[in-house]
Order: C-alpha cells, then sequence, then structure tokens
C-alpha cells in the first residue's frame, strides 16, 4: 500500500535536492514495514523514479507501541505548509500527523485518536488528507474495521476483516470533527484518494472484496462536497489483477 503523492508540479528546496531549486513531482513512499519512516522519490514526468538521500528515511516514526510509519501521505496546505498522515500500527485506534515548511524539518508528531470513540475498532489503514481551498477544511479519511459492523462483507480469509472509509475534518489540525462515516456502498473499501475536479471532487478507492468473487480492483466514485456523499461505484477501471492502493497526480498538461 505505499502511496504516491503530491498532485501537482512543487518547488523542492535546494537542501532537499542536493542541487539548485528545481520543479519536480514527489512520490512519498515506505519500506518493509515501514519501521525505518519517511521515504521520498522524485520525477520530472510522474514515470521515472528517483529516491532522494540515497533511498534513507527523512522522518523515524514515534507514535505507538509498533512505531511505524506507512502509506505516508503529504499534501500541500492552504497556509503553505506540508501536512502529512500516516498509518501508525496495524492494530491503533487512530493515525499519525505531523509538518513541515522544507520536508527536511518537521513538527512534533502527533498521534490523532480518530476512532477512539468506537469500542471494537480493529485498525486505522492508510489516512489521506484532501484540502477544500473554497472552505479552507481538511478531510482526513482513513479505512477501519468495527468488530459486529458490516458482517455481510466481513472475509474469513482475511482475519475477518470488513473495512468502511471513515473521515474526519479540520481548519487547524488540533480540533476535530466527529468522525463521520465517508463510504459505504455495501462492500469492503479501502485506500481511497480523494481529489479536486472543477466543481466536484472525485474519489478514487480499492474495492477489497475476495469472496464469493475476488474484486481487488481500482474503481472511481464522485461528489459535488468533500464530505459527500460519495456516488456508487464505477466499473473497474484495473484490470483482472489484485490492484493496490490508488494515488492520482494530474500532469502539467492537465490530463
Amino acid at each position: 500500500m505505499n502511496k504516491l503523492l503530491f498532485l501537482a508540479l512543487i518547488l523542492i528546496p535546494t537542501l532537499l535536492m542536493g542541487c539548485s531549486e528545481q520543479e519536480v513531482y514527489l512520490f512519498s513512499y515506505f519500506k518493509g514495514n515501514g519501521e525505518d519512516g519517511l521515504h521520498l522519490a522524485k520525477s520530472e514526468d510522474g514515470r521515472n523514479w528517483t529516491s532522494l538521500k540515497g533511498d534513507t528515511s527523512f522522518l523515524k516514526p514515534e507514535l505507538s507501541r509498533d512505531k511505524l510509519m506507512r502509506d505516508p501521505c503529504i499534501i500541500i496546505g492552504g497556509d503553505g505548509l506540508f501536512h502529512m498522515v500516516w498509518t501508525v500500527s496495524w492494530t491503533e485506534k487512530g493515525i499519525g500527523y505531523a509538518s513541515s515548511k522544507d520536508l527536511i524539518t518537521w513538527s512534533e508528531q502527533k498521534f490523532i485518536p480518530v476512532m477512539a470513540h468506537e469500542e471494537g475498532v480493529r485498525n486505522c489503514w492508510a489516512p489521506e488528507i484532501t484540502y477544500d481551498k473554497k472552505s479552507g477544511t481538511y478531510m482526513i479519511y482513513w479505512a477501519t474495521t468495527i468488530d459486529g459492523r458490516f458482517t455481510e462483507t466481513v472475509e474469513p480469509k482475511e482475519s475477518n476483516l470488513s473495512h468502511r472509509m471513515y473521515a474526519t475534518t479540520t481548519k487547524d489540525f488540533k480540533t476535530f470533527s466527529p468522525t463521520f462515516l465517508l463510504y459505504d456502498h455495501g462492500f469492503s473499501v479501502i485506500d481511497s484518494t480523494i481529489i479536486p475536479d472543477g466543481d466536484r471532487f472525485v474519489m478514487f478507492l480499492k474495492d477489497e472484496t475476495r469472496s464469493p468473487v475476488a474484486q481487488k480492483n481500482i474503481r472511481v466514485s464522485y461528489a459535488e462536497k468533500l464530505e459527500g456523499p460519495y456516488s456508487a461505484p464505477s466499473e473497474p477501471i484495473t484490470g483482472k489483477y489484485w490492484a493496490e492502493g490508488p494515488t492520482v497526480l494530474r500532469e502539467a498538461d492537465g490530463s
């Protein structure tokens, strides 16, 4: 579930690149189980990538008993800061958050207990952030299984997991709205990523269904507002193989 992020070309500081300031795409990812933290790669065309800093970590994880930094998602906020969220553990009821001005020096790592209010929460996986410029609102969203919920799509071959997408909103990363169910269309869903597209928002999501007929594919859904409601999913946009977490970038020509 490695995550590509940075949905537009951005200027990368001299210290990060080891050369003059350059406009590139950035790729945020983790290695192994995420135990060594944040990795970054650059690309000039969005297709060919080069790891930065010798493929070593830019930030070591400090949160949770597991101290993991899986699925790092980074966006540029309305305040000009880089905002990052990540999976801190396979089993925690919250996610990690930190911010940076330059991708080198990061704020104190903060644990956001987004599902602490619920009994039977199994996980908080692959969180992402989308920023709504019109309202100045950030929405953080992730996949969670809650024991006893959505039992009709429990998957025995995958530890009885049955994921749905949940979300919270914030304007300052200090106070957060109550967590709400973001996406449920009758199947296990994970690894959603949302981008603005004109007057609408587009969600790319993974259909996590394994049985009776395996899906494991990427689909698309739409909403007029960032918080939804989101439409029923499209037909798969990936082939007949098990796809992993989607990400989206818009090329310089707008495609």
